[in-house]
């Protein structure tokens, strides 16, 4: 049992506690009173508030305790996520003002740095998303966008980013018009990216994801990003949107994450007046996301 696991039950069986000395002390009070009708209903008045007050009270608490928790657990990961390449970045840069390395070593050396410079921008980036996020909804610029268009390209650019082969991640739009919306093409680029991001982390082994564009109503355009990686318990599924959450499933030890990303899909999909949900069989049977958006007819 983990530390809030402790405390929520803690405070719970005190609720408990309290609640029951509150039910026998109100019995007592109206068997005292049964023949007096103001102090019987003055007492019963009073039992009502203190009973809501402690339930208020302990949930409060609860909740007070999961914030804590999930906020902790998010610095923990953030470090993780920043310092892990800084101390990358500086041995391989004490390497290189220490020794002498062919040309090759060298080149192999700047395209580490480099990816780790981009782990780096990538970490520090959702973080500031996340607290754009979490203001007011607004988008920037609005204008049409091609989603089709803007699919392939965030398609290509995680081929590039995660060093897949061009069959790793397979890409369909169904030709059924122009598939545009409109919107900030810079924010959707984020959407699909995360979600491209997530499905390759959680493939496992082998990647194997599938995007498709398409619009299953007249006025509605899809993207959908399936995987067939580890999968979401079902309970999680419902969660997975929320701050600092993360999937909670077996064989996810080692992936990394700071909780943000499905959170920056679900502020930025809302803000162009759509969603974006989850579906998944269980863990190891994979899982599929789909953001859903207006499309934008022409007249």
């Amino acid at each position: 049992m983990t530390r809030r696991q402790k405390a929520i039950a803690f405070f719970v069986a005190l609720c408990v506690v309290l609640v029951a000395a509150a039910v026998s002390l109100n019995v007592t009070w109206i068997v005292l009173n049964a023949r007096r009708l103001t102090p019987l209903i003055l007492g019963i008045v009073l039992f009502a508030i203190i009973i809501a007050g402690l339930i208020i009270y302990t949930v409060f608490l609860v909740l007070e305790i999961k914030r804590n928790e999930d906020h902790e657990s998010f610095i923990n990961a953030v470090t993780h996520e920043l310092k892990t390449p800084i101390a990358s970045i500086r041995l391989y840069l004490d390497t290189l003002q220490t020794r002498t390395l062919s040309d090759e070593q060298r080149r192999e050396f700047y395209g580490i740095m480099l990816a780790d410079v981009e782990r780096l921008h990538h970490t520090v980036d959702q973080v500031l998303k996340a607290g754009m996020a979490a203001q007011k909804p607004r988008i920037v610029a609005r204008g049409p966008v091609d989603m089709a268009a803007l699919a392939r390209e965030c398609v290509d650019l995680a081929l590039v980013r995660h060093h897949l082969q061009p069959d790793a991640i397979m890409l369909e739009a169904r030709d059924e018009g122009p598939l545009v919306v409109r919107g900030d093409a810079e924010e959707l680029r984020t959407v699909i990216t995360n979600l491209l991001d997530n499905a390759v982390k959680y493939s496992a082994d082998a990647v194997r994801v599938a995007v498709s564009v398409a619009a299953p109503a007249p006025d509605t355009v899809w993207v959908r990003v399936q995987d067939r990686g580890v999968g979401i318990p079902k309970k999680q599924l419902k969660r997975i949107f929320k701050r600092f959450y993360r999937v909670q499933a077996r064989g996810l030890k080692n992936v990394k994450g700071t909780g943000l990303g499905l959170y920056i899909v679900r502020s930025i999909a809302k803000a162009h007046g759509g969603r974006v949900f989850a579906q998944s069989e269980g863990e190891g049977r994979g899982s599929t996301f789909t953001l859903e958006l207006p499309r934008l007819v022409a007249p």
